[in-house]
């Protein structure tokens, strides 16, 4: 390769970074705070010194320009929310007598005020808090965090880049406050929030920024003129401004389409583009456009998402085509490296040699820092480098753990009638009726009960050695005796085993399935302090054996009253993994909806009559352009009937999805022809049971009156308060009571209090609906 102007300046840059630390040092601390055992000077502490760790890191890897902004103790869209001022009322007393205790309330509410809803970030598996505005809304600029940050990072020496919410994607993840009219569109609130991103640009110009980076993922879906129009004149307004840094709008996550001509025409400075395959049509698009003439261009072409490693040449032939493109071609991730574990070295368990298959985000600012470095002084710079890659990646291909011809000639023998149900609903409901024998308003949990302490520990016990597995299983035989009997005690209807055994409802599947990977230090965000570590899928799945039956059928010989089978489902299996990326996601879900068929079809036989089959990543998956959707969600939901379609009509199969957008995929809900749906609901106040009353749903739903994501606990009042609301929308003998989403992460003393007012509610509803049945 010869090196032109603009490669000779190559510069190795990042959008983010994980934010907690190799051993979630971010994460204790943040709980040891909610506690009372941290003080917010040592929370101070402890994320300053993350930061600085980070940065370092960055810097001696070869990453020439640091993102600073991106740190965040629980979520950077509301810490953009609070950069804006657009503190909702209920909260605002809070953050004024101590932002940081303040900006905890936001997330999670207090016992007396409700938190932010919260919802997915985009297709990924990462939780934002959803912005409140209104006609009244009032901004105002505190630029605190994002100044101090930055010049955290000048002190030591690094050049620093702030990475910024842009206003539009702040205002199109935004929703209308409560009391506000629905159809309030948030970006009619444009105009007075531009001056505010003026004054924080003009802020962070004086602290010593060159360049301000603005995310605008948003602009990548489908948008409508008037959105593109928002956009154009957001860019000339911010362009136009003489007390500004230097302005690099990104975009990532898929094609920007026809936001990029209205990017690339705008008086900025450069763009950061994704040019990774989902978003590979940007080169020929930004060719089209004329490119980036006078304008630095950020080249996201490592994956931030995935954990395989990089096609060196391949990304350097990219990047060679986009030279002459852009006055400046600099190298990046494609995204944050947020959705990504730290450092796949960490891994010893994983044979060295597919190690070497795995990308953290050590391993991946590496990549960048290769690319930008080959891209600057020429292939011959970097030759040991390609060649070690190249025999990395023919290891991988070569390998005979990726393909199982017997899981192959399984999925190809599939038909239609494998995914259809032996008898439509109608018919399923009064023989599942028949046997059940629930009452109306039926109240259940979505599966799992508080993981505590002593669960935790007797896990690491187990693997430690310090207790053999008869000790571990007669701790989790005492837990599920004693789940289910405070179920019972409570007045549930369908009870739970409580998932004592269950470290994570994929990983715990993944160990158990051929063709997985399970990490042990390979922790994401996927909201505030919850981590998870996603398994990675590098080969054929098939099931070795039965996997819940046992634990299940044990649970259901200590009651009378019917115990759900668990399971997880096949689009959840993927979304929550790191899937392999040498083949259609589609076919990989039917392996495994295969693999979850064998499951569903055990539990059956042994005596299990309601099975519940968990896909709260269904509209987390969506394509994020219409284009994909139709051929998305027909593998997708043709796999979830493929996982359940094989049992008798008198068995009822659930399914539970939370924390999404459910209006876009109501179609798709009804096509998986589950008997049961329960869904998040609380945060949104039943917005979902009037989305699927719309569609005219005809199954039974369970809207969530509980918000487990918070550690307030709902009246009895507060329930029954959204048990009628639901009620609006789904008859009663549709309608079930449940909370919005799994007990895992909540306490005992929360939990019982909670569960005890979600019964009490449903009998309060029961009888004013003239139905004493308990």
């Amino acid at each position: 390769m010869t090196t032109s102007t603009a490669a000779a300046t190559a510069r190795a840059t990042v959008h983010g970074y994980p934010r907690q630390g190799p051993n979630r040092e971010l994460k204790k601390a943040i709980e040891g705070y909610w506690k009372g055992r941290v003080t917010a000077d040592a929370l101070r502490a402890t994320a300053a010194g993350l930061r600085r760790t980070n940065w370092r890191e960055l810097a001696g890897a070869g990453i020439g320009e640091v993102p600073t902004g991106d740190f965040s103790y629980y979520d950077h869209v509301l810490d953009t929310t609070v950069m804006v001022g657009a503190i909702p009322e209920r909260h605002r007393a809070a953050v004024d007598a101590d932002a940081l205790d303040g900006f905890f309330a936001m997330a999670r509410g207090t016992q007396d005020v409700a938190p932010l809803e919260m919802t997915k970030w985009f297709d990924t598996n990462y939780h934002y808090l959803v912005p409140e505005l209104g006609p009244d809304t009032v901004f105002a600029a505190d630029s605190t965090k994002q100044v101090a940050e930055l010049e955290e990072a000048l002190a030591l020496g690094l050049a620093a880049r702030p990475v910024l919410v842009g206003p539009v994607t702040y205002l199109l993840l935004a929703k209308p406050a409560p009391g506000v009219a629905a159809d309030f569109d948030p970006l009619t609130l444009l105009d007075r929030l531009l001056p505010v991103y003026a004054e924080v640009l003009a802020d962070l110009r004086a602290a010593g920024a060159a360049w301000v980076q603005l995310d605008e993922p948003a602009l990548v879906q489908d948008r409508t003129p008037a959105e593109l129009g928002a956009a154009a004149r957001t860019y000339r307004d911010l362009g136009a401004l003489t007390d500004r840094p230097r302005l690099l709008v990104a975009s990532y996550f898929d094609q920007l389409g026809d936001a990029l001509p209205v990017l690339a025409k705008a008086p900025v400075d450069g763009l950061a583009l994704d040019f990774t395959d989902a978003a590979a049509a940007n080169l020929d698009a930004l060719a089209a456009v004329g490119g980036l003439p006078g304008k630095r261009l950020v080249a996201g072409v490592v994956n931030g998402r995935n954990i395989w490693i990089n096609d060196l040449a391949k990304s350097l032939s990219t990047l060679g085509t986009l030279l002459g493109l852009a006055d400046r071609v600099d190298v990046a991730a494609s995204c944050s490296l947020l959705h990504v574990p730290l450092d796949a070295a960490a891994e010893r368990d994983i044979e060295p040699q597919i190690r070497r298959w795995l990308a953290f985000a050590r391993q991946k600012t590496t990549e960048v820092a290769i690319l930008a470095k080959g891209l600057a002084q020429g292939t011959d710079a970097i030759t040991a480098e390609l060649a070690a890659n190249r025999a990395d990646l023919a290891s991988r291909t070569a390998s005979p753990i990726t393909r199982d011809p017997a899981v192959r000639a399984r999925a190809a023998a599939v038909t239609d009638s494998d995914s259809r149900r032996s008898q439509p609903y109608a018919e399923r409901a009064a023989a599942q009726r028949a046997l059940l024998g629930l009452p109306l308003l039926p109240t259940t949990t979505i599966g799992s009960f508080p993981q505590t302490t002593e669960l935790r520990t007797a896990r690491a016990d187990l693997r430690a050695g310090r207790i053999d597995t008869a000790g571990y299983e007669e701790r989790i035989r005492n837990e599920i005796r004693d789940v289910i009997s405070f179920q019972e005690k409570t007045g549930l209807d369908v009870l739970v085993h409580g998932e004592p055994e269950r470290n994570d409802m994929v990983q715990y599947f993944a160990e158990q399935l051929t063709g997985y990977l399970a990490t042990q230090h390979g922790w994401v965000q996927s909201y505030g302090t919850r981590y998870v570590r996603p398994p990675v899928l590098a080969g054929d799945i098939a099931r070795p054996g039965p996997m819940t039956v046992r634990w299940t059928t044990y649970a259901q010989s200590l009651s009378d009253r019917p115990v759900k089978g668990m399971l997880t489902g096949p689009v959840t299996m993927l979304a929550w993994s790191f899937v392999r990326d040498d083949q259609p996601l589609g076919d990989t879900a039917r392996q495994v909806a295969l693999a979850l068929r064998d499951e569903v079809n055990d539990l059956e036989a042994n005596g299990t009559s309601v099975i519940q089959v968990d896909e709260p990543a269904l509209r987390e998956t969506l394509p994020l352009r219409a284009a994909g959707h139709a051929a998305y969600l027909a593998w997708a939901t043709e796999a979830f009937r493929l996982s359940t379609a094989g049992v008798r009509p008198d068995t009822q199969i659930h399914t539970h999805m939370c924390y999404a957008e459910f209006g876009d995929i109501v179609r798709a809900i009804d096509d998986l022809d589950a008997d049961v749906i329960s869904l998040e609901a609380a945060r949104s106040h039943m917005q979902v049971a009037r989305e699927l009353a719309e569609h005219g749903y005809p199954r039974e739903a369970g809207p969530g009156v509980y918000d487990i994501h918070s550690p307030r606990i709902p009246s009895p009042e507060e329930a029954s308060a959204l048990l009628r609301t639901g009620l609006e929308a789904i008859p009663a003998e549709r309608l079930w009571v449940n909370p919005d989403c799994g007990l895992k992460t909540r306490g005992w003393p929360e939990t019982r209090a909670s569960l005890e007012n979600l019964v009490a509610a449903a009998r309060t509803v029961r009888e004013e609906l003239g139905t004493t049945t308990s």
